[in-house]
């Protein structure tokens, strides 16, 4: 399985990602720079430095979730804030989202997303799990079956948000 999975709509780039060491970080900057990642989103406890991603200029943020679980609103709200922030200022840069195996936390995220731009959650699922195999546990799975959208990242006319 590919450490990096790009997953794309309307606008939206997230690349999802597993954990990287700091004995990785090298090569992690680079794949990040090369899918023009300007923010990478932590849904895992911190196990690397964060200097070198700053100092490539790409922020870290921390939104850690619990492993084998899903996200709670807060955390969702704090997601899509970091989307539109980073798509209003650079619409095309990508979002990096990574927990420990990229296999449960952050295709989960990615997932949320994918709804609130007009997906089902089978077909995010689908998408997700073709470039991530073994994507998202059941209770994972449970919990996107249960989530509604609100359209948290689209307009009026289904396009994405560049909104503050």
């Amino acid at each position: 399985m590919a450490d990096y999975a790009m997953i794309t709509h309307k606008g939206f780039k997230f690349l999802i990602t597993k954990n990287p060491s700091n004995t990785t970080l090298d090569a992690f900057i680079k794949e990040l720079k090369k899918h023009n990642v300007k923010i990478v989103v932590r849904v895992c406890e911190p196990t690397y430095d964060t200097e070198a991603l700053k100092g490539a200029g790409i922020q870290v943020c921390n939104l850690n979730i619990p492993d084998g679980t899903s996200p709670s609103e807060k955390i969702i709200d704090e997601f899509f804030d970091i989307l539109k922030r980073q798509y209003n200022i650079n619409p095309e840069s990508c979002v990096a989202v990574h927990c420990v195996a990229g296999l449960g936390r952050a295709p989960v995220m990615v997932a949320v997303a994918l709804i609130e731009l007009g997906f089902t959650y089978e077909d995010a699922v689908d998408l997700i799990r073709e470039k991530r195999r073994g994507a998202i546990n059941a209770k994972q799975l449970e919990f996107l079956s249960k989530y509604k959208s609100r359209s948290r990242l689209v307009n009026d006319k289904k396009k994405a948000c560049i909104i503050q």
